[in-house]
Parts: C-alpha cells; structure tokens; sequence
C-alpha cells in the first residue's frame, strides 16, 4: 500500500473509543439494496461482501486505518516462495459452537479456489492448502505473490462441520444460479450473529457474546434493512424510523445536514465507475453484423460523447470526481499522466463514427443497476441521451443488482456499467487480474465481456509474481496505459462515500465503503 493510500485511509477513519456493551442498543440502518448472498463464495459485490463481514472473520483483516493485522491467524511465515505457514488462533468458536481449527480453512479455501466459486478470482495465486496440525495450515502459490494477506482479507472462515451437514462444501454462485443453505443462512466466527434473514426485506444481527475479540461497539443488535426508494429511505431516517442510511441521496445531503439530530459523514471513495463494451463478434442489438465496438474509433466516439462535467454537476451534485483510469489515485498503480478522460466534444464524435463506417450511428444496448451505485440508473439514462446526439440509439435495461450481475457475468449485455473499488487488495493488480486479464479460469474472473489483449495478460502474469515493488508498479500503469489509450473502457468517475445518520451515531467511514459495526457506537 503506498503512503497516500496509507495517509488518505488513516484520515477517513473516525477515532471511537473502546467499550463494551452494557444496555440494549439496537443499531438500524439501511441502503438501496439487499445483500445478494449470505455465501461468501457466490459472488463479487463489496457491499454484500462488507455485510458478512459483520458474521464472518478472515485469516488477517483490516484495523480502523485499513492495516491488515492478525484475526483467526496469529501469525504467519514464508517458508518458500510458493508456500505461506499461517498459525491459527487458538479457542475460537463458530456461532452454533463448533471449534474453529485448520480442518476449517483448509476446507474454505478449498472452497474458494473451487472452480465453481463465483469469487474465487479473490484468491487466484492460491492452488492448494494443507494442513500442518491442528492450528497450523500451509497455503501453496502457483508462483512468488507479494499481495496475499491484503487477499485473504477477504476470505471469510467457514465451520467445515457445518458446511458437512448442510451439504454446503461446495460453493453457491449467483451466476450459473447454484444456491446452498449457505446461500440463506450464516455461521461464522464474527462479531454479529446472523439471527434473521428475510430477502429483500431485512436481516436481524445479535451481538456474539462469545467473540474471541475485544469488542469496540456498544452494540447488542444491528438491523439492516434494503429500501430501494430513496425518498423512502430518506423519511425514514427523518422520521427516527432509521439510524443510518449508507450511501446517502447527494441530493438529500443538504437537507438533512440541517435537520437537528442528524448528521452527514462524506469522504472519497475508492471506488470508480466506468462503462464496460463488448469485444465479441456481434452485438445483441446487431445480430449478424460486426460488433462496431470492436473498432478503437467508435470507442473513442463513444467517450468523446460523454459530457462527465454536467454530470459531475448536475446528478452527482459536484462530490464525484471526473476519470480516465480504472482506479483512484490513492491506489496503488495510479498515473496521473495516464488519468486524462476524452473530451466532450460532439463533432469529434461524430467525425470519428463517419471514419469508422457509421456515420448515421447504430443501435447499442447498455446495461445500468438502480440500487447498486450512486446515481446508477440516473446516469445510464444521462448517457443514452448524450449518444443520441452522435446517432447512437440506446436500448436501455435498467433493474436491481440481485438480477443485474448474474447478467453481466453471462454477457447479456453490449455495454454495461460497473464499479469497482480495487477490493480485496487496495491495489491496482485487483483491476489488471479480474477485468483486464483474459478470462481463462485463472485470471480474467470478471471479464465478462470477451476482452483479450495479449501484451495485457502477459503484464498480468508477470505482476503476479514480481516481488520488486518499483517494477510491479510500472507493470500495472503499462497496463493501464494500454487500457486508456485503446479504451478498452470508459471511465466516467471516481464516486464519494457519503452516510447520513443520527447524531446519536458514532462509525467509522473508510474509503472502501464498507460498514462496520463492530466499531459503532451508540449514545
């Protein structure tokens, strides 16, 4: 992690005093969508991911400032290159009582790097695990990597007894539609136990009486509840029905900002938005003629389109910042040499689809969630309009990210809007690896949309394993640099993380977005 990633995430955090808890406080919160899985393997949305978090503990995590430190591993070694000892914290229970151990990890990441995992490109340097003894386990690396704690940050333990029982050793995944009792149900180490889940409607957390840490919240309960309508949301945080709401309306900051109780917490995010076309043969909407997308013009046409400062102004209320790279400057392999967006400009658009063959446009479909970023939706609808004015017709299909990503994973789209926040590392390998690499089991895991560019992978497979920092950095910006000059993407912006809440409320918020209330205070 680099010093102004270092100094950026030490400054979001917000200092809470360590307590324990003493009387019934019940944390109510909310966001626009619902987790889409209580399986940690079934996909790869951060913000399911930082829900289970509050029921599930990984090997080492993240602190207050971000540092990775020891959780259910105490300590580790590097005994070669390819094979990392971890020893394992001792008297650990799972929340229905069976004692953790490394039969338990050497069952998940089995599970991870199952083939069948939907998020196994979070652990892709990892091609097996044994076991040394009772608290000790061996993780075996197909090469050198110098990110694999800031990975198994991310990798939640399960009971293997209890997956045993519930017939869930194998991985759910949202994707190919594999549902496990893990999908609905949770058992971890963590914080909170899972009490209630109710899709779509809510899920009741109960304080882990028995959790092997110290706990820093004042908590004895966390209900979440996913409402879609912001207005809805809003109210309900107006009305005291709510807590907290997690992201926050940019529209509403201001109104609620000024209502007495209430407060606003906004920062950076790490998290960028970008457009994602097709590299196949043909576009859905063009079936039987070549995909116009695949011609670097009409990539640029499409960019030089964008007007990102109306919508910067106007749906983004001035708190996002305009990109033209995959990941935020505060992550590692940023360039801002490289981090320059095409400018708005309609005639060079339209000059460069005549170049390309289609002066009179084409017909394209774009894909957006409406309950998974800020101002998903409005801004998908902002671009259709934009391209219009170039002769581009878009086909628009907006819905919630539950239906949304399987989509996208299946390649139901021409073009379709992602975020990403360079999770789990915080580094910009997590781009070049999952989006960038071709999708070949291996790497590429979230390359849904047929991108193969052989000097990229080459650069993938080489950072993978290069320990010298300086050079693995240069790798990822060569990367990125072809990325942007090929507009193998188009970036739109860096988004904001903004919460509003009770003033009654004290949490940390980090440049990640996740929530957590293991760290919550209550007055």
């Amino acid at each position: 992690m680099n010093n102004y990633l270092k100094a950026l995430l030490t400054g979001l955090a917000i200092v809470v005093p360590l307590s324990t808890p003493a009387i019934a406080e019940t944390l109510r919160w909310s966001s626009a969508g619902d987790v889409i899985s209580y399986d940690p393997n079934a996909q790869v949305d951060s913000f399911t991911q930082s829900v289970q978090h509050m029921v599930f503990d990984p090997l080492v995590r993240r602190n207050k400032d971000l540092k990775l430190e020891p959780a259910l591993a105490t300590s580790w070694e590097v005994i070669e290159p390819t094979r990392w000892r971890f020893k394992l914290r001792q008297g650990v229970k799972f929340h229905e009582g069976q004692s953790f151990n490394a039969d338990d990890v050497v069952a998940t990441v089995q599970r991870q790097i199952d083939p069948g995992a939907r998020n196994r490109e979070n652990l892709s340097a990892v091609v097996g695990v044994e076991k040394v003894d009772d608290y000790t386990v061996d993780l075996i690396l197909r090469g050198a990597y110098p990110l694999l704690l800031n990975d198994l940050a991310a990798i939640y333990m399960m009971s293997k007894p209890w997956m045993e029982a519930h017939d869930a050793l194998k991985p759910g995944n949202t994707t190919t539609g594999v549902v496990t009792y893990a999908s609905n149900h949770a058992n971890g180490t963590g914080p909170f136990k899972l009490v209630t889940y109710e899709p779509d409607s809510k899920s009741v957390f109960a304080v882990n009486e028995g959790w092997w840490d110290k706990p820093q919240h004042n908590l004895t309960e966390v209900e979440f509840r996913p409402i879609a309508s912001d207005a809805t949301r809003v109210a309900a945080l107006l009305s005291g029905e709510l807590d907290m709401i997690a992201p926050v309306p940019l529209q509403d900051i201001d109104r609620i900002d000024n209502t007495e109780g209430l407060k606003v917490v906004q920062n950076p995010s790490l998290r960028e938005i970008f457009l994602v076309p097709s590299f196949r043969p043909e576009l859905h909407t063009m079936p039987g003629k070549p995909n116009p997308l695949l011609d670097v013009k009409v990539r640029q046409a499409l960019w030089h389109a964008l007007d990102m400062n109306t919508i910067q102004k106007r749906l983004m209320r001035g708190k996002s910042r305009v990109s033209g790279m995959l990941v935020a400057p505060e992550v590692t392999g940023y360039d801002a040499s490289i981090d320059v967006p095409l400018a708005y400009d309609i005639d060079k658009a339209k000059a460069l689809l005549t170049e390309a063959g289609y002066p009179e446009g084409f017909k394209v479909g774009l894909g957006c969630s409406n309950d998974r970023y800020i101002a998903d939706e409005q801004i998908c609808l902002a671009i259709a309009s934009m391209w219009a004015k170039v002769g581009v017709e878009v086909d628009l299909s907006t819905e919630s990210k539950t239906t949304y990503f399987p989509r996208t994973d299946k390649g139901e789209f021409d073009i379709y809007l992602l975020g990403w926040a360079s999770l789990p590392p915080m580094d910009g390998y997590s781009v070049l690896q999952a989006l960038l690499a071709t999708n070949d089991g291996t790497f590429g895991g979230s390359n849904a949309n047929g991108l193969s560019n052989p000097e990229i992978d080459k650069l993938a497979r080489s950072a993978a394993v290069e320990l010298d920092e300086p050079k693995r950095i240069q790798m990822l910006k060569d990367a990125f640099r072809i990325t942007h000059d090929q507009v193998l993407y188009l970036p739109l912006h860096q988004q904001p993380v903004a919460w509003a809440m009770s003033d009654k409320v004290e949490i940390p918020q980090f440049a990640d977005e996740y929530v957590r209330p293991w760290f919550a205070q209550l007055k």
